[in-house]
C-alpha cells in the first residue's frame, strides 16, 4: 500500500472521532499527501484544536509520526457556485472572513494549489429532521438531506473529476438504512443513503468512461462519533440512538466485536489503491457482518427456544 506522490481530498473531517478522520489517517500511513475540507461554521474549532494538540493521540501513524494534513479548505457542500449562496448565509456571523468555500471554488483552490489530486473521498451527512419519523418529516428537512447526504457527492464529482488523475478514486460513506429499517434514524437520511448509493452505480460508469476513476461506497457500521451521538434514539430510554445501534450490532452480528473506525480507514484504503484498480461501483459493507442477518438474535421470540 504505497500511495507517496499521491494527493487526497477528505471532505467532511471537522474532528478526530469520525470516519473521515480514519480515512485520511489510512492514506497518509500509506505516504499520501492530505487535504481536508471542512464545514466553516466548525472550521475555527477545529483548527484550534489541531494547534493546541487535542487530535495529537489520534493522529499517530505506524511508524510513530504524527499525520500531517497539508491544508484545510473551508467547504460547505450544499452549495455548488458563489451564486447558490443565499445572503442569509454570507452574512452569518460563523461564515464571516471565510469566502471560496462551494464545492467548485474549493476545487479550483485545489487544483491550483496542488495541481490534479488523485483520492476524492466524500464523508459528508447532514439531515436537519433525523431525529423525526419519515412521516413526519418536512419536505425542507426531507430535501435537505438529500442535497447534503446525497446530491452533495455527485456535484464533488462533477468538480473535482476533471482536476482528478486517470485511475484515481471516489468514496463516499454510506448506512445500511439505505436498504433496511433502522428506527431512529429518520429525516429522509434513509432515502439519501439509497441515492447515494444508486448515484455510486450511475458515477461509477460515467466517470470510469469520462475521467477514468472508480467510484466506489463503504456501507460502515455505527460508531459513536461526535456527529451520531448527536442523534436521538427517540426511545425515551438513557441511551442515544447510536448507542443503541453498537448494542444491536454487538449482539447481532457475525463478528461479535467492536468496530473501529481504522476498520473502516483500511477498507477505505484498499479501495483507493491501485490494488483495488479493477473494483468500481461497489458497495463495501464493514459491518461486522450485520448487513448480512434477516433475524435478530436477541428477539424475545428466540429467547424461549
Amino acid at each position: 500500500m504505497n500511495l507517496k506522490g499521491k494527493t487526497a481530498f477528505i471532505a467532511g473531517v471537522a474532528d478526530s472521532t469520525g470516519y473521515g478522520w480514519a480515512i485520511a489517517k489510512a492514506l497518509a500511513d500509506a505516504g499520501a499527501t492530505i487535504l481536508i475540507g471542512t464545514w466553516p461554521p466548525v472550521l475555527k474549532i477545529f483548527q484550534m484544536g489541531l494547534r493546541k494538540g487535542s487530535f495529537d493521540e489520534d493522529s499517530t501513524l505506524s511508524d510513530g509520526s504524527k499525520m500531517e494534513i497539508a491544508k484545510i479548505y473551508p467547504l460547505d457542500a450544499v452549495f455548488d457556485t458563489p451564486d447558490d449562496v443565499p445572503e442569509e448565509i454570507k452574512t452569518n456571523k460563523r461564515y464571516v472572513g471565510l469566502d471560496g468555500y462551494t464545492i467548485s471554488e474549493v476545487a479550483k483552490a485545489v487544483e491550483a494549489d496542488y495541481g490534479k489530486i488523485d483520492i476524492l473521498v466524500h464523508s459528508l451527512a447532514n439531515g436537519p429532521e433525523v431525529t423525526k419519523p419519515l412521516l413526519e418529516t418536512s419536505r425542507k428537512g426531507y430535501l435537505a438531506a438529500s442535497s447534503a447526504s446525497a446530491y452533495s457527492a455527485v456535484s464533488l464529482l462533477q468538480k473535482f473529476g476533471p482536476v482528478m488523475n486517470t485511475g484515481g478514486a471516489f468514496l463516499s460513506l454510506t448506512y445500511v438504512a439505505s436498504e433496511k429499517v433502522i428506527p431512529g434514524y429518520g429525516g429522509g437520511m434513509s432515502s439519501a443513503k439509497a441515492q447515494l448509493e444508486s448515484d455510486t452505480r450511475v458515477l461509477a460508469f460515467e466517470a470510469g468512461r469520462k475521467w477514468g476513476l472508480r467510484v466506489n461506497t463503504v456501507s460502515a457500521g455505527p460508531l459513536k462519533s461526535r456527529a451520531a451521538s448527536a442523534i436521538d434514539s427517540g426511545q425515551g430510554g438513557k441511551k442515544n440512538f447510536i448507542e443503541l445501534a453498537i448494542d444491536y450490532s454487538k449482539a447481532n452480528a457475525p463478528l461479535a466485536q467492536d468496530l473501529y473506525s481504522d476498520d473502516v480507514g483500511n477498507s477505505a484504503l484498499f479501495l483507493c489503491s491501485p490494488l483495488a484498480r479493477g473494483v468500481t461501483g461497489v458497495t463495501l459493507y464493514v459491518d461486522n457482518g450485520l448487513h448480512a442477518m434477516g433475524m435478530a438474535l436477541d428477539s424475545d421470540a428466540l429467547k424461549n427456544q
